[in-house]
């Protein structure tokens, strides 16, 4: 049972991966936690919502600022993803000009790429000389796909901007584009990216990511400014399209309606996502369509949405999507004013507190906490108290107007004005490094596994459940796509141990412990 390691300097990158040996079985360890990517509008789940933890002592340590790039005008966030950061930005003039993807690079904002995508012309205006797209990239892998304001629909390659596919939603489909343009993200669920389209009764649709080839359409539910989202809820993987008859969740896979709650007459336009808690539904829209929520059950083999909020059309929200938090929705409400306030899901909707006017910006989810991007540049933490309104802390990114959503990749908070995105460190002090241990007790056939602190110390009891082991045959595979190890892990004398039965012949086995943001 004697073991022997091997050990490497650490690097920055997706993780910080160090490799020890023992016998011919490989064991790989993480140092730190892993890389926390930000591929889709508004995180990893679409949802508002980042696991990452951040440091929150801003009065004492102000977000650092890392750079700060002038960006040409738009409405859109960022994506973040494999050291870049992609948006779309306007160039010329708001009723004649271009529409591009760029990539930056994320550790100094250097302009990387840049490629056009679609026409910039805002005749509705609404904006002023900040206009531009309102449809922010996502990305998968090497791949970025972008959706234009007119429809354009692509795929570029995220190295180079390179274009591999592209489809005019308009000519190929007969896509129509609405007032004030498209402002709705593309959504990638599995291997599809899935869209409005806007065209005859086959609105909603999915293409295969690979080549753009139309996997299905479905549903003759026009378009609004909404970005789709996907949830399971009830057991049940689903895409939420929020349309101008309302709510409409569909399997991803083929498009089949599992379910629609349509109480809010549509008017003008509603931009926010909808929101899940739990197996709740929530949406809100301005121009006096109010708010309204569903709950969504299992019932007779299928699903089928009731009403637990009827329409309130006071309760309007113009086009920044809330955030859930055990029940209770708080976002920016109001036709213009964008006032915080906490809505309580389970009494009607009413309102349990009120607090300041920070305009039509953003709200976020962040390790617990609300993070507000005010339109006037700040960003302000708060803590998500039903009973009041509680900021923690706040700091001033931005001289410019934010109507964008922020985005947090590894540590690094993105704040998009309409004229520029500036980075700022908001990492909290990195945790002491773990190592894996890697035993054969060939006698009892077992493989003994431990994950300890390098220096020694006891392993904090609160970072254990943050803590797992992953493994694989193939050590060429990406490593933060390993498998979970099948292996249970209990805390003892300040170790994490556990254990795996030991076969007579197998090939080498990879593993690595991996800690979550």
């Amino acid at each position: 049972m004697a073991q022997t390691g091997v050990t490497g300097k650490p690097h920055r990158g997706p993780g910080n991966w160090l490799a020890a040996v023992t016998g011919t079985t490989f064991g790989v360890w993480l140092a730190g936690a892993a890389l926390a990517d930000w591929p889709l509008y508004r995180g990893p789940e679409g949802n508002g919502i980042s696991p990452e933890r951040i440091r929150t002592n801003w009065v004492a340590e102000p977000p650092r600022l890392l750079w700060r790039t002038p960006l040409t005008n738009g409405l859109s966030s960022v994506t973040v993803h494999g050291g870049r950061v992609f948006t779309q930005v306007r160039t010329g003039g708001a009723l004649g000009g271009t529409e591009h993807c760029v990539a930056l690079d994320a550790a100094s904002g250097r302009l990387l790429w840049t490629a056009p995508v679609d026409t910039a012309n805002y005749p509705h205006g609404g904006v002023g000389s900040d206009d531009g797209p309102r449809s922010t990239p996502v990305v998968r892998g090497e791949r970025v796909y972008v959706l234009g304001s007119y429809l354009k629909l692509h795929c570029l390659d995220a190295a180079t901007g390179a274009a591999i596919w592209s489809k005019d939603l308009r000519t190929e489909y007969g896509g129509n584009v609405i007032p004030w343009q498209n402002a709705a993200s593309p959504l990638i669920e599995g291997d599809l990216l899935l869209v409005n389209l806007n065209a005859g009764s086959q609105r909603l649709a999915a293409f295969r990511l690979e080549d753009g080839s139309p996997a299905w359409r479905a549903h003759n539910e026009a378009m609004t400014h909404s970005t789709p989202v996907a949830a399971t809820i009830a057991g049940v993987r689903q895409v939420i399209f929020l349309t101008q008859s309302g709510l409409v969740a569909v399997n991803p896979a083929n498009g089949a309606q599992l379910w629609r709650f349509t109480p809010i007459p549509y008017n003008t336009s509603i931009a926010v996502t909808p929101v899940i808690e739990s197996n709740v539904v929530y949406y809100a829209g301005a121009y006096s369509m109010g708010s309204a929520a569903a709950r969504v059950l299992a019932v007779g083999g299928g699903l089928t949405a009731q009403q637990l909020l009827g329409r309130r059309s006071t309760r309007m929200i113009h086009w920044s999507t809330p955030v859930a938090v055990g029940g209770y929705i708080y976002g920016l409400f109001g036709q213009t004013s964008g006032q915080l306030r906490c809505l309580d899901l389970f009494n009607n909707g009413e309102y349990t507190w009120q607090g300041p006017e920070f305009g039509t910006g953003a709200t976020l989810l962040v390790d617990g906490r609300l993070l507000v991007a005010a339109e006037d540049g700040q960003i302000v933490l708060v803590e998500p108290d039903p009973a009041q309104y509680r900021e923690i802390a706040r700091f001033r990114a931005t001289n410019g107007r934010i109507w964008n959503s922020p985005a947090l990749s590894d540590g690094v908070l993105y704040v998009r004005a309409t004229t520029e995105l500036a980075a700022f460190d908001v990492a909290p002090p990195p945790p002491p490094p773990l190592r894996l241990g890697v035993a054969f007790d060939r006698a009892g056939g077992r493989l003994r596994l431990s994950v300890a602190n390098v220096s020694g110390a006891p392993l904090d009891p609160g970072r254990a459940p943050r803590i797992e082991i992953r493994a694989t045959a193939d050590v060429t595979r990406p490593r933060p796509s390993w498998a979970p190890a099948d292996v249970s892990l209990t805390l003892q004398g300040g170790v994490l141990v556990g254990e795996l039965p030991l076969p007579a012949e197998a090939p080498a086995r990879f593993f690595a412990v991996i800690e979550r943001p």
